[in-house]
């Protein structure tokens, strides 16, 4: 049985990097770190460019994650699916990993007969409700997503209700770009309750430049950053560390 936990960046935008690093080239960074990085991409009654859908689509494609497109009022359901979406993508590819090394050939699940298939996914169907789940949301308050904030925070609401009814641990942090001072805030440090963003939401505010590369770096360090503070603690400290974030 899979035991480890699936680490995802859920990047929530609605335009163009202009800032930084190429997001394309760090999500790629985050892959190879065991970090997936899904991207939806959201639209009002504005159409968005070629150039908008193309960085999203090479964001999620060598992020090893999903994309969407989706407007505001359609948000909430798609960063739920997504979610999911993107760790039974990650559980089948662990999946795939270990009938080659089983069977010593390239073999996947689209080769096995039918019903042998669907014996593995009613397998990946359970662990992705009892694996282990940690993701970092990103959320750009540039200025165009200003009016799209209220939904934004009803969507990730509607994901923690959804997620929470996994038996599976979850663990949540939410970062904006840009930041006030900076080119990315964490609004939300490493928590189970997502619900903590209500008082935090309304003081948002939005402006600015697009730092996506940036912002997918630092979320990325942050994964890091709470395994190097895991390390230094004992058994007992990391227990007492869970339950105060």
């Amino acid at each position: 049985m899979y035991s480890g936990k699936i680490k995802q960046i859920l990047l929530i935008t609605d335009g163009c990097s202009n800032q930084g690093e190429d997001p394309v080239a760090i999500a790629a960074l985050s892959r190879e770190q065991g970090v997936t990085v899904n991207v939806i991409g959201v639209i009002d009654k504005d159409v968005i460019d070629d150039k908008g859908i193309k960085e999203i689509e090479g964001i999620s494609m060598s992020g090893g994650g999903v994309s969407q497109i989706v407007y505001a009022q359609q948000l909430s359901q798609t960063v739920q699916m997504v979610t999911r979406k993107a760790m039974t993508q990650t559980l089948q590819g662990v999946v795939n990993r270990e009938l080659t090394q089983i069977l010593g050939r390239s073999q996947t699940m689209d080769d096995l007969p039918p019903e042998k298939r669907g014996e593995v996914m009613e397998v990946v169907d359970e662990l992705g409700e009892t694996v282990d789940l940690e993701v970092m949301i990103l959320v750009d308050t540039s200025a165009s997503m200003k009016h799209k904030l209220p939904t934004v925070k009803e969507a990730l609401l509607d994901l923690s209700i959804s997620l929470n009814a996994r038996t599976g641990e979850n663990l949540f942090s939410v970062s904006v770009f840009p930041g006030k001072s900076s080119e990315v805030d964490k609004l939300l440090d490493w928590t189970p309750r997502l619900e903590k963003l209500s008082s935090i939401f309304p003081k948002l505010t939005t402006g600015g430049i697009t730092p996506t590369g940036p912002a997918i770096r630092e979320a990325l360090s942050s994964f890091n950053k709470k395994r190097s503070l895991r390390s230094l603690l004992s058994h007992d400290d990391e227990s007492f560390f869970e339950e105060s974030i």
